[in-house]
Parts: C-alpha cells; structure tokens; sequence
C-alpha cells in the first residue's frame, strides 16, 4: 500500500502558493531582450541518431503555478517581456553558437501561456526556428489548446511539446501544487498525439512528501504512464533542492534527494520498455556531495552513455561503498 509523507505544507490549495512563494530567496537580475542562458548538447533523436540540439533558455514572465519543487523562477521576471523580445532573444542565443539539428525553447513556464509569449510573436519566432530538423517548447497541460495547432502551422519543422507529469502517484501531484490530474495530463497529450505534435515527459525521481522506499517503484508506473500517454521521449530529472521550498521540507522530513542508484535503477527500466527514449537529467549530478565521490563519476559517465545511446550498460562497482548501480 502506497503512503504519502504527512506534512507541513498547507492542505488548503488557497495557502499554497503563498507559503511557496514566502520561502523564496531573491530571483536573479535577467535583461527581457536576452536569454539568461543557452547551449548545445548532444542528443539522441527520435531515429536513434546522436544530434547537437540548442537549448535557448528563454528570458520570460514568472510561471503562473507555484509547483514546490519549481526553481525555475529564479531567472523570470515579474511582467510579461514587451512584443518582439522573445524573438530578439533567440536572435542573440543564434549568433552566438554553433549550428545544431534541433532546438528547444525553454522559458521557465508554458510557451503557450499568453501572459508569457505574445501571440503576435509566433511568426516571427517561427521563421528563426526554421533552420532547425525540430522545434521543442514546454507546455503546462492546461495551455494545450488550439494555440499549439497555430504554431504547429506556421513551423517548416516538427513540434514537439514537453509537459510535466512529475508523477503518476496521484495523492503526491495533488500535493506539489501542480493543479492538475492524471486525466488532465492524458487527455492534454491525447490531443496533441490527435494533431501530430511529438510529446516529451517531465518525470521527477522521488519528489516531495515521497517515501524514498517507493520512490523506485512510483518512478516506474510514472514511466508506464507517459508512455502510454504516446510520448515519445521521457527525462527523468532527480528531484533537488534549492529554492527554499524544498530545504522547509527537507528539514522536516518531507523530502530526500534520490539516491543516484534509484535514477539509474530507474533509467535501466525505462530503457528496457522500448517504448520510447529515456533520458536522464545531469544538471547538477557530477556535483553532488551525498554521494560516495570515488565512484560518482564513473556512474555519471555511464548515465551519459546511456542518454545518448539508449541502452543499458554494465553497472559501475566500487570498491569504496560496496555499492552498484
């Protein structure tokens, strides 16, 4: 029987988003005519081939959710960018890298949230994106609407929309905040599947209020649901602290990182589906300090392989900690 941690954080939705917001530290200082950030990495495409993708980290309005486990809004702002910036962005993130294959245009919330980008921007980003194999922007499932059929018609290249699932266990994605269900998120990715846009889902390993004992198993049923939901690619991104939120809830005993063995436990079985590929967020995993130092860049190394590959690889031993991924 699944159980969820009792907690702290309010049950009433009303206070949520209050008490996530009061235990924020100061968001960064961004320019709305510049991304806060962009690169190229490798990746494995949809036909199995490793391909460089630009991720431009879109300068943007704060998300209108307060997700607990969100450190996103740190690099937003708090009005919506003027009309043109967003292009002019991308603009600069362009001139200034190597070229790449496909593009992801992250903005820290929903790309098709008005309030967030203008509508009369989308030809205009359109036609910037049209060098790319591939477009892929973020979308809450809520925002999945005809918006998404408009600018699917105005790209040369394929859409892709990644959305959030965090979790298929119900009781824990009631409780981060999310507002939204199980059956809003499938019938969200039904509706782009109908209209021929790729899916790509956000899957936290072992979020809040989480026993750490189920985290493994919850990460695996959350797998099976994305890809039942036609997705065609998953990132499993190992939840982390950092925004205030999440340090409340960690000195209470609502929330633990995953160990690095149950993302690679988790990685493995998602490889192993064949559904669909699988992918493992790195972001800060070479730096962390929870885990035994003389093995934890062999097992990232390995994760990387597996990310660009698409298949499970020997698991790392070490001699130090006993331990085996």
């Amino acid at each position: 029987m699944t159980t969820v941690l009792s907690s702290t954080f309010p049950i009433q939705p009303m206070l949520r988003d209050k008490w996530v917001v009061d235990r924020r530290p100061a968001r960064n200082a961004v320019d709305p005519y510049r991304p806060y950030a962009f690169l190229v990495e490798e990746e494995c495409s949809a036909e199995m081939e490793v391909v460089p993708v630009l991720t431009v980290f879109l300068t943007n309005r704060e998300c209108p959710w307060r997700c607990v486990m969100c450190d996103l809004w740190k690099n937003t702002l708090i009005d919506t960018v003027p009309s043109g910036a967003i292009p002019k962005q991308i603009e600069y993130a362009l001139a200034r890298m190597p070229s790449a294959q496909q593009i992801k245009l992250y903005n820290s919330g929903s790309f098709f949230d008005l309030q967030a980008i203008q509508k009369e921007d989308y030809v205009t980003i359109a036609g910037k994106v049209g060098r790319f194999e591939r477009t892929i922007v973020e979308c809450h499932p809520s925002l999945v609407s005809e918006r998404c059929l408009e600018f699917r018609d105005m790209l040369p290249n394929q859409l892709e929309v990644a959305m959030g699932l965090e979790t298929a266990q119900p009781s824990v994605l009631e409780r981060i905040n999310k507002k939204m269900t199980l059956q809003q998120f499938s019938n969200a990715a039904s509706y782009l599947r109908k209209n021929e846009i790729d899916l790509r889902v956000f899957v936290l390993v072992q979020p809040p209020f989480m026993r750490p004992e189920e985290s493994l198993h919850w990460t695996q049923r959350s797998l099976d649901f994305a890809f039942d939901c036609g997705a065609t690619a998953v990132t499993l991104i190992p939840t982390r602290g950092g925004n205030g939120a999440m340090e409340s809830l960690a000195r209470s005993g609502e929330f633990t990182p995953p160990e690095i063995s149950t993302v690679e436990e988790a990685a493995s079985y998602g490889l192993s589906l064949g559904r669909g590929r699988v992918f493992v967020d790195l972001w800060d995993m070479p730096n962390r300090k929870d885990t035994c130092q003389d093995c934890l860049a062999d097992r990232v190394t390995r994760l990387k392989h597996m990310n660009l590959h698409q298949r499970s690889i020997p698991a790392v031993h070490c001699s130090n900690c006993g331990g085996k991924s």
